[in-house]
């Protein structure tokens, strides 16, 4: 991969703001509706956001050491190439070529026109999520800095926003539901059953996007030293803003209401700031998903890129503009979610894409014991604070939550695990194209030399 200019270069901020940015957006503003489905306690509600807070940190730390071990763009696909296979690598970056990013940002361009079409009534939800990932995608398309500062300005201003309605939110609401936060017997019920594990998909879609600076090592200054930075720290200032947003959300509206709605904030909203108000917020919010999108399309074509560099199959994403841009992988990855808005339902990608990603993360942490084993001599900058109960922890959490997800969704779980199979046979038929072009070669060559 060439070196990149150090004018194009991103500062410890604008990480930290590119993984606060992967992390904050459709999650916490839709998949609380869903949760409330099966978990009405709002002590139990409030314990699944914090533990998906602490799966997230310590995933975060783990990736710390990671990330500044091997500084290279690309994340779990670079990570599990060097650390087991590269067929297990490219397994994890065929994942994010097709969905690991383009169902996400799919995902938020749905729930972006879901809130506008609360404010603009005769507008489509379709029309408008197909119109945000246009937009958004010329944007990434024209230069760096460009998308850089959209992305920060973003960012910000989603953090003001959170914070603001998670403050009103319990200090305006003009009929307060009395809802308590203390725990009970019904709550410890609510923990231990198996839909606290498969609500945990969806809090762990919402917390997806500590490992985002990861992707773009190559264009972080100082990546071994800021990388582990932005990571544990975006994670940490997105684990405060949630479970001070949900609080607020329990606090402002009764369970009934927002179970299984989508724009679930929209429900909270008109009761704190009244009908106008509450439309207000909506296209505030949707604002925000921008965000969200933004940075998905910035992050995603850099995963592209790599494995075109390295795999034959994906030559053609490798290429980029003078200033470093995946111009290609970009158009890539924004036509898939494009299929997926016009094509796709809301709750069945979330919980497909949460298990499938949720794969490569186990395998990612896990890996940290192997490359220790492995490579004991490598260069560490950073070790994960906490080893090795970090790790062991973001494990038992994640595959108990994997687990419930077979038994509880088996058509999402193995169609995750069907996409993760066919990168493997994806890999193996690259491999074959160029064990092929290794031969031809040779007699090319000869061929060639016979003639002259």
């Amino acid at each position: 991969m060439g070196s990149i200019p150090s004018r194009y270069k991103m500062s410890l901020f604008s990480a930290v703001c590119i993984v606060i940015a992967n992390m904050v957006g459709t999650g916490v503003f839709t998949s609380l509706g869903f949760q409330l489905l099966a978990i009405t306690d709002p002590f139990a509600i409030l314990m699944l956001w914090f533990v998906g807070a602490v799966v997230a940190v310590c995933g975060a730390l783990v990736y710390g050491e990671l990330g500044s071990a091997m500084p290279r763009s690309g994340g779990e696909y670079h990570y599990l190439s060097k650390i087991y296979h590269p067929a297990v690598g490219f397994s994890s970056g065929w994942v994010s070529v097709t969905v690991g990013f383009a169902a996400p940002v799919a995902l938020s361009c749905m729930a972006f026109g879901s809130y506008l079409s609360r404010v603009f009534s005769l507008a489509s939800p379709a029309g408008m999520a197909v119109s945000i990932l246009i937009l958004v995608t010329l944007i990434h398309c024209l230069g760096f800095r460009t998308g850089v500062l959209f992305q920060n300005v973003f960012t910000v201003f989603k953090i003001v926003l959170i914070l603001g309605f998670a403050l009103l939110g319990f200090l305006l609401v003009k009929e307060p539901v009395g809802v308590s936060f203390s725990p009970n017997a019904s709550s410890f019920r609510f923990i231990f059953r198996s839909s606290f594990a498969v609500s945990l998909v969806y809090v762990s879609y919402a917390y997806s996007g500590w490992n985002a600076a990861g992707y773009v090592a190559n264009e972080l200054d100082r990546p071994q030293k800021k990388l582990p930075v932005s990571l544990w720290t975006g994670t940490v200032v997105v684990a405060g803003l949630y479970l001070l947003l949900n609080g607020s959300f329990l606090a402002a509206a009764p369970i009934p209401e927002m179970a299984g709605q989508l724009d679930v904030a929209f429900v909270p909203a008109q009761r704190v700031f009244g009908s106008a108000g509450g439309k207000i917020l909506a296209a505030m919010i949707a604002i925000l998903l921008v965000s969200s999108v933004s940075s998905m399309v910035f992050v995603g074509p850099r995963v592209t890129q790599v494995m075109g560099e390295d795999m034959q199959l994906f030559r053609f994403f490798s290429g980029t503009s003078r200033a470093g841009i995946p111009v290609r992988a970009i158009l890539f990855q924004s036509a898939i979610s494009l299929i997926l808005i016009v094509s796709s339902t809301f709750e069945r990608v979330l919980t497909y894409v949460g298990f499938t990603l949720n794969l490569f993360t186990v395998l990612a942490v896990f890996g940290v014991f192997i490359h220790r084993l492995r490579f004991p001599d490598a260069i560490r900058p950073y070790r994960t604070w906490g080893y090795p109960v970090v790790p062991v922890v973001f494990l038992a959490f994640a595959c108990w939550m994997q687990v419930y997800l077979v038994l509880e969704r088996p058509v999402q779980a193995f169609a995750g695990l069907g996409t993760a199979l066919l990168g493997l046979i994806c890999y193996f038929m690259d491999s074959a194209l160029k064990k092929r072009r290794n031969t031809l070669q040779p007699i090319r060559k000869t061929e060639v030399g016979h003639k002259s």
